[in-house]
């Protein structure tokens, strides 16, 4: 069987399944996208305007800074974490791919309520260290958004985690031999070897990571402040709006949350096609 006939099974097994998710996610990307420019009003005559986001004024673009902090932030942190947790468990350290494989089943707004519970002034870890009496930094609802990233990072590191060591265990072995045998050190083979061929896992496990947390709306409505919110608290605040005027502009918050996630998931399939995985 030549290449170019696998290659077109291939296609013809999952075309069916790509028609699907393009037709439910495209229809749904394409009308918010026609509400925010006003050709599919809810009320009115179709007219297209900018002004769902010219309406929004200063809060759209604070909501943009603070929703790109939280996500690369905590994207960041996931990934360390995520890749020392997978290393880990490469060396022999199962606990921790376990820890993670439990980790990730757990849903976010549980996450979220486990948070609170652990970090708020009244939490346990105030009362564990005995600063109940307003000693205690304001991590839940805090300017910095502490607890929101705390809880991005852990429970995105353990996807991280998962995704690189299940890419690494089948390969990682072989070219880690091979390098040792040649005389490279640990740090070496970790430089030349691991890390080399974690990193495809890894930069689309934290592209995935990014996209969920721009877009995830019940952490930062449980944990984060009031004002300024982030791009997917703003949108379900105006869509749930009893003013149905807003509507455009809730569509027009998360159309600009979903340009962050198409410029991040476009840049990540870059690097991705340079790879040696790719090829």
């Amino acid at each position: 069987m030549s290449a170019s006939t696998k290659s077109f099974r291939g296609t013809a097994a999952v075309l069916p399944a790509v028609v699907l998710v393009v037709l439910v996610v495209g229809g749904g990307l394409g009308t918010v996208v026609l509400q925010s420019l006003g050709l599919m009003p809810l009320v009115g005559t179709p007219e297209l305007s900018v002004d769902a986001y010219s309406a929004l004024g200063d809060d759209l673009w604070r909501s943009v800074a603070l929703t790109l902090s939280i996500a690369v932030v905590s994207t960041a942190l996931a990934a360390v974490i995520g890749l020392a947790a997978a290393l880990t468990a490469l060396s022999g350290g199962r606990a921790a791919l376990v820890t993670a494989g439990l980790t990730v089943t757990v849903p976010h707004l549980i996450g979220a309520a486990a948070m609170a519970l652990l970090l708020a002034d009244s939490g346990m870890l105030p009362r564990i260290f005995g600063m109940t009496d307003g000693g205690w930094p304001e991590l839940v609802g805090g300017k910095w958004w502490i607890a929101v990233v705390a809880e991005y990072a852990w429970k995105e590191s353990a996807f991280v985690a998962v995704v690189v060591a299940g890419t690494l265990a089948t390969r990682v072995a072989a070219f880690d031999e091979t390098a040792s045998t040649l005389g490279a050190g640990r740090w070496a083979r970790l430089r030349l070897v691991t890390l080399p061929l974690a990193r495809p896992a890894l930069i689309a496990s934290a592209a995935i990571a990014f996209a969920y947390t721009v877009g995830s709306y019940e952490v930062a409505r449980i944990l984060g402040r009031p004002y300024p919110e982030p791009l997917s608290v703003m949108a379900i605040r105006l869509f749930t709006s009893i003013d149905l005027q807003t509507r455009p502009q809730a569509a027009a918050a998360a159309t600009i949350a979903t340009a962050l996630t198409v410029v991040v998931a476009a840049v990540a399939l870059h690097y991705l096609r340079r790879s040696a995985a790719w090829k």
